[in-house]
């Protein structure tokens, strides 16, 4: 007789690879600490192997648990799509999230594949802009949600996560080592200012080389090794290098991301978008802290 998988424990199995604990995971679903060990116990005793390496602080998953995380995902994407195209939900119209666009990758495609699953007949309009352009579109009523990157917020944002700004060049590139060192940024990126400053103090001299209102402008020119520019770290886009400068470069301040989610964001479509973006931040931080 063929065995039977049980989705709400691979759900869980899932929460736990992606955060790194079962506490963690128990957290991010709403359940006991008991009933997701519970839940990993029956599982590896369906399947008679063992899914978790619970010897050392972080919970890992053994060479099964890894074959069986890429399956787990599957039938969970599988089944959430066809409960969404069944379900006569009524959620319908419009939702308009303000992201900057340099911090899109890597956690916005997920959730908007995610959202798009569990509400079918919502359209998303992703707004990428600046900070400033974002929070004036927010104040007016055009962004049901936005994620800012900011020093700090204001009253109505909460913090999601501080990162370090990194400088970014093209792989294999020397245009760091260049004086007067090459910058490429935009002109509302609020990121040139710190930089430039940071040159300043350590008295290095620089250039304001390449500068567009494109960001696809700037990140070909970074990719091409006419300057260079920063992000928040783990954001820079797939053609683009974190420079590895051996303290050649000033180190560079830190920047909060930041959420805001306009009105009550009691309506279950801005809620859950909202509970989404938390969710893949949380589990950046877990595997940060592991």
């Amino acid at each position: 007789m063929r065995r039977v998988l049980d989705l709400s424990a691979l759900r869980s199995f899932v929460a736990v690879a992606d955060t790194g604990g079962v506490t963690r995971a128990a957290n991010l679903l709403n359940l006991t600490q008991s009933a997701v060990s519970m839940q990993m116990k029956r599982l590896e005793e369906a399947l008679d192997v063992q899914l978790l390496d619970r010897s050392a602080r972080t919970v890992t998953l053994t060479a099964a648990g890894e074959q069986l995380l890429g399956y787990s995902r599957k039938m969970l994407a599988l089944n959430d799509e066809a409960v969404s195209r069944l379900t006569d939900t009524v959620f319908e119209g419009e939702l308009t999230l303000g992201v900057p666009h340099d911090i899109i990758y890597p956690h916005i495609p997920g959730v908007l594949q995610r959202f798009n699953v569990e509400f079918p007949r919502m359209r998303v309009h992703l707004l990428s802009s600046y900070t400033r352009k974002l929070k004036e579109e927010f104040a007016r009523g055009d962004c049901d949600l936005i994620l800012t990157t900011e020093e700090s917020p204001d009253a109505q944002g909460e913090t999601l996560a501080a990162l370090p700004l990194v400088w970014i060049g093209a792989p294999g590139g020397i245009a760091w080592k260049q004086r007067p060192l090459r910058l490429g940024f935009e002109p509302g990126c609020m990121f040139r200012a710190p930089v430039q400053q940071a040159l300043d103090q350590a008295g290095i001299e620089w250039d304001m080389a390449v500068e567009s209102d494109s960001s696809r402008t700037i990140e070909a020119s970074l990719s091409a090794d006419l300057a260079v520019g920063a992000v928040l770290s783990g954001t820079a886009s797939p053609q683009l290098d974190e420079i590895a400068h051996g303290g050649a470069l000033p180190q560079l301040p830190s920047r909060q991301i930041n959420l805001y989610v306009n009105g009550t964001g009691q309506e279950p479509p801005v809620a859950r978008m909202a509970e989404l973006v938390r969710a893949a931040y949380q589990t950046r931080r877990a595997r940060a802290v592991a």
